[in-house]
């Protein structure tokens, strides 16, 4: 009697590809909100505490990232809809790239602090963290992270 079997395939080039576009599309919208963050409350010295800080970014982070989408899908749908497919994002894969982010910056910085140093380390680890989520989400599913 032969087996079927449900192995999960992770060799296919195209869906890596596809999962790699979706994630970096990810990593700038929360980037931008959550770097954006950390750096203002660094400049202007507001005395938070770290993790209040971090927290405030991620947050931001997530809607930078859905209002990013939200214009990147106006070419492609109305705004209702395009709104709505951007809350649809998984929040699974923007919040393990926002605390993968944080988490670098605080191991580099020691805390909620921004520099040309640990810059690159953050977006490795934001980008790395959820990619393999986004693509075992696009294989099993049709849909990625962002799109």
């Amino acid at each position: 009697m032969i087996k079927k079997s449900n192995a999960f395939n992770w060799k296919c080039k195209h869906t890596w590809g596809q999962s790699a576009i979706n994630t970096f599309w990810c990593l700038v919208g929360c980037s931008f909100g959550d770097m954006m963050t950390i750096y203002y409350f660094q400049v202007n010295a507001i005395p938070w505490s770290t993790l209040s800080i971090m927290a405030l970014a991620m947050f931001n982070g997530i809607v930078s990232s859905i209002i990013l989408e939200t214009i990147i899908l106006l070419k492609q749908m109305k705004l209702k809809s395009a709104i709505k497919t951007a809350f649809g994002m998984s929040l699974i894969s923007m919040i393990s790239m926002e605390l993968a982010m944080n988490i670098t910056d605080i191991l580099i910085t020691g805390g909620a602090k921004i520099n040309l140093y640990v810059i690159p380390f953050m977006l490795t680890a934001g980008f790395l963290t959820p990619w393999p989520y986004n693509y075992w989400r696009l294989k099993k599913f049709g849909m990625g992270c962002c799109g």
